[in-house]
């Protein structure tokens, strides 16, 4: 998807990870995908650029698909939809 798309994607859950140092982003998106619905949509809003690269690894190993990621001035928002 591209980063309009992802601008402007339904989200049924965004978790707000911003100042929670790694692996904390990744820990409460494991947490939180339990409350999103199969094959709704989150997005984790990090600080932490490490993010963008364990979240979308979690994802394809647990069976997610990530959609992307839009970098906004140090913040990074992650998308993907729940799997299973």
């Amino acid at each position: 998807m591209n980063v309009d798309e992802l601008r402007h994607l339904k989200v049924d859950k965004v978790v707000d990870a911003r100042g929670v140092a790694c692996p904390g982003p990744l820990l409460e998106a494991k947490r939180a995908v339990t409350g999103v619905p199969l094959r709704g949509v989150m997005e984790v809003v990090s600080s932490d650029e490490g993010t963008t690269e364990d979240v979308p690894l979690w994802a394809k190993k647990v069976g997610h698909e990530y959609l992307g990621t839009v970098a906004d001035a140090g913040v990074w928002h992650v998308y993907l939809r729940r799997g299973k």
